[in-house]
């Protein structure tokens, strides 16, 4: 196998960890590389063997068997994004706190090398969101595997998004702003909003708005194989757009179109793994304080 390493800002506590990690796979006869900050950071202490090397281009995705993506879920999209449509597999090793898609925690590392080694896992295919507007955004990266954001900038005054459904008009939402997410996406931004929580697998978006002036503006689950458009009004006329963790500035001249991705995000999973499993440790479901 060859194996990919990806990790922004690793705590020194997990430094060990991660050499590992490396160490496993090497004994395995797999070829590992780091990504060029990651590398970096290990190089400079002179801690990695001589057959450790740095990813130098994206080109080198193509030889890539599997990701390990080692942080927490912000990672894990980081991860996404630099792979695009090389659709490699991704395991996500949980070094942060909630990891709704890193789920691998620290003391499941070795197990979890021996069932990737060995081929006991499944991949499951996350669906992404693709931006399309009339001036070019995020350096030609407009997917993502959460969300999609547009939000208010530089005002405390209201906006309003004047949203179509494949062409038929939905409503004009005054709000802060006003979120498409996937179902993966739906434990994330969506969620705090009181959107609905969604099974990784369905074939939906969900049309959230942030903060809505009108208390029976509720978030509204549609099939993704819709086009969501967008008109922008405010005071402003500055707002901010958001795909995941990236951002950029936009006017209200900027036409904005919403689409589901063409390629997906091959998250690994292995046999023990259950999305609602993860849902009741993660938002303590069943829990009872007097306990």
């Amino acid at each position: 196998m060859n194996i990919l390493l990806h990790g922004i800002n690793i705590s020194t506590q997990f430094q060990t960890c991660i050499l590992q990690l490396i160490q496993a796979f090497e004994e395995k006869g797999s070829n590992v590389k780091l990504t060029k900050n990651l590398f970096n950071s290990f190089r400079k202490k002179g801690d990695l063997s001589p057959i450790v090397t740095p990813l130098n281009s994206k080109n080198d995705l193509a030889a890539i068997d599997v990701v390990i993506s080692i942080g927490g879920d912000g990672t894990l999209l980081d991860t996404i994004s630099l792979i695009g449509a090389y659709e490699i597999p991704v395991l996500g090793i949980n070094t942060g706190r909630m990891g709704f898609l890193a789920t691998i925690a620290k003391e499941d590392i070795k197990a979890a090398v021996k069932d990737l080694l060995e081929g006991r896992y499944a991949l499951e295919d996350r669906s992404l969101v693709r931006l399309e507007s009339s001036v070019p955004l995020f350096k030609g990266l407009n997917f993502g595997l959460n969300e999609f954001t547009i939000h208010k900038r530089d005002t405390s005054s209201m906006i309003t998004v004047h949203t179509y459904i494949d062409g038929d008009y939905l409503n004009s939402y005054w709000a802060d702003g006003i979120i498409v997410s996937t179902p993966t996406g739906s434990t994330g931004y969506s969620l705090s909003c009181g959107g609905p929580l969604i099974s990784p697998l369905a074939k939906n978006f969900v049309i959230t708005p942030v903060s809505p002036h009108n208390l029976n503006v509720r978030p509204i689950v549609v099939s993704d194989d819709s086009e969501i458009s967008f008109k922008i009004e405010g005071r402003s006329e500055k707002f901010l757009v958001s795909l995941d963790s990236r951002s950029a500035p936009i006017d209200a001249s900027v036409e904005l179109k919403i689409k589901k991705e063409l390629f997906v995000a091959k998250l690994v999973k292995f046999h023990d793994y259950s999305f609602f499993d993860t849902l009741r440790q993660k938002l303590n479901w069943g829990y009872d304080m007097r306990n």
